[in-house]
């Protein structure tokens, strides 16, 4: 069964001290999560497994983005989530090389408005792997379409973040309904 690792929104304004919208950095760097997603894709790609990076961001002129979504809507006016800035980057820590896929997205879901369930079924995935930042939003949403999508989902817990322990474990709770739940290390060993 072919696989894919989907790593989710590891980008400067999420994950970055100095990012605009880092509301919980210090929890994803004293937790390791980008050193934990760089484990899960060197182990996919000496296994073959295609490995896709996934960003939210908006252009220059925002008229992408959306005014009336409550996690949206001060994007334009803090200048936050920019594609062409520093804070729309990738984190430099992240590991990705010159065969990985980039995608952006510019709503919650890795699937809405994007290319990647094409690239999915270009490449026959049927396995997908899942880890980034938010448990409780990109995660779960991308992993409730997935499995709506019929892949067969794993969320690798410990290499996804949330901005407290409660939501991240509830958004873990309701996800055991859907996907397979492991570690990076039950993972790969």
């Amino acid at each position: 069964m072919k696989t894919a690792i989907i790593t989710l929104d590891l980008i400067n304004d999420i994950c970055h001290e100095k990012g605009k919208l880092a509301k919980y950095a210090d929890r994803i760097e004293n937790k390791n999560i980008i050193n934990k997603m760089n484990q899960l894709t060197a182990w996919g790609r000496h296994r073959g497994e295609l490995i896709c990076h996934v960003r939210v961001g908006f252009n220059a002129h925002y008229k992408d983005g959306s005014s009336i979504s409550p996690l949206f809507s001060g994007a334009k006016a803090n200048n936050a989530l920019a594609l062409n800035a520093w804070g729309g980057d990738f984190c430099q820590t992240l590991n990705r090389e010159a065969d990985d896929v980039n995608i952006i997205k510019h709503r919650v879901s890795a699937f809405y408005g994007t290319d990647l369930d094409l690239i999915l079924r270009a490449n026959r995935i049927e396995k997908l792997i899942l880890a980034g930042v938010s448990t409780s939003n990109a995660v779960e949403l991308t992993a409730r379409e997935a499995h709506d999508r019929d892949y067969q989902v794993t969320i690798v817990t410990d290499a996804c973040e949330a901005d407290t322990d409660e939501v991240h474990e509830a958004s873990l709770r309701f996800l055991s309904r859907i996907a397979r739940l492991l570690t990076v290390k039950e993972l790969i060993l």
